[in-house]
């Protein structure tokens, strides 16, 4: 079953796509494929946007009064969906698709005069400080201070894991300003600029070879109270509601068949792997079946419902299909992933196997942790089990 889309809709839909003709390059998509990070190639990311925004585009989920699209969210799986179907990078979510949203509804008329425009323009890049050494599923518990002085708040602590820190220019940061109180009371949300003195970036470079996540360590850090979003030590709402949009994926099987192409146009040049071949046809099945959640998804938040729980179970779906693709891809290989593998510092010398075979290794590393980020697995499934079984 397919949306049914409707003479407006379907019109938009030539509309996007006379645009990725258009505008979307050949070294946007090279750079893209290329990547094998979760959030894409940024180079090719700040392009892609820099076109969009000029379209006044750049916004895809943003209301119009803050100058976004206004799109409705039809039209918002109809642009996600032909993006990743012609290859276009994700715009960099953290400002535009977590952060924002907090502003609509959290920030001061000042933060959002102030900070919105600047992220469709990318003037600003934006981290995001949540998890910290220790404090990861159980984000509660984190230990990162933010103690009041005057116009000011000092923070001392550090976060870790933190995507593209090593890019940013700010950072949204969620710390402790009341240690005294149950865990969730006592967290306030700020917005940290980050060549602030006292903070520092150290790079984490990650299984495949990616330089992707950082540690940021803060010491004795001077942030003005204005750039408290929410009210002080009700940070864990405001967190909370980032999430939601974390979490969200409104496209992600049409990425997942495109990757699935991919894999079968390797398939096809290995000799004697029908048992591979067969487990391709079964990850094909289910990613048909996630097309049918996301549009049934995509009906309900059409008549104003919220996603619920199925937006935990198709976040378990998405990041395990991934990795079954990519586990394929590299059983296909074999031994012809080694030479490409980041780690071995021979991506820039020429190596056996085909071109196609340059990101297999690294893209299987760092899909082992798409079932942590943005929620582990274990934490989505107490999610279905608490609000679907009652567990």
């Amino acid at each position: 079953m397919e949306l049914n889309y409707s003479k407006e809709e379907l019109a938009f839909r030539d509309e996007v796509r006379q645009l990725l003709r258009d505008e979307l390059t050949p070294e946007i998509i090279a750079g893209n494929k290329t990547t094998t990070t979760a959030l894409g190639n940024n180079d090719a990311a700040m392009a892609w946007q820099a076109i969009l925004n000029r379209r006044g585009w750049a916004g895809v989920a943003w209301p119009k009064e803050f100058g976004g699209t206004g799109w409705s969210s039809n039209q918002r799986y109809i642009f996600n969906s032909e993006c990743e179907k012609a290859g276009a990078p994700k715009l960099i979510p953290l400002g535009l698709r977590m952060l924002a949203p907090v502003l609509f509804k959290y920030g001061t008329k000042e933060q959002q005069d102030y900070y919105l425009p600047k992220m469709l323009s990318a003037e600003h890049y934006w981290c995001q400080g949540y998890s910290e050494p220790g404090s990861g599923s159980d984000l509660a518990s984190l230990k990162t201070r933010a103690e009041r002085d005057g116009d000011f708040y000092v923070v001392n602590g550090t976060k870790i894991w933190t995507t593209n820190a090593h890019h940013a220019d700010h950072i949204f940061c969620l710390v402790k300003t009341n240690p005294d109180v149950k865990p969730q009371a006592g967290i306030s949300f700020l917005l940290i600029e980050m060549n602030t003195p006292g903070i520092s970036v150290e790079p984490i470079i990650t299984m495949a070879g990616d330089h992707e996540v950082n540690q940021v360590f803060f010491d004795n850090v001077r942030v003005p109270i204005s750039n408290i979003v929410g009210p002080e030590n009700d940070g864990w709402k405001v967190a909370k509601y980032l999430l939601e949009f974390e979490r969200g994926g409104s496209s992600v099987a049409t990425r997942l068949h495109v990757d699935m192409a991919e894999l079968k146009m390797l398939l096809d040049r290995v000799e004697g792997e029908d048992a591979l071949k067969g487990r391709a046809k079964e990850i094909g099945i289910k990613i048909s079946a996630l097309s049918q959640m996301e549009t049934d998804m995509q009906s309900k938040i059409a008549r104003g419902e919220k996603p619920g729980a199925g937006s935990s179970l198709m976040k378990i779906m998405a990041s395990t299909l991934g990795q079954d693709i990519s586990t394929i891809k590299i059983e296909a290989i074999g031994n012809y992933s080694l030479p490409h593998n980041n780690l071995l510092l021979l991506n820039e010398e020429v190596t056996i196997g085909e071109p196609e075979h340059q990101t297999v290794s690294a893209g299987y590393l760092n899909d082992r942790a798409s079932t942590v980020f943005g929620g582990a697995r274990e934490v989505q499934k107490n999610i279905i089990a608490k609000s679907v079984l009652g567990l």
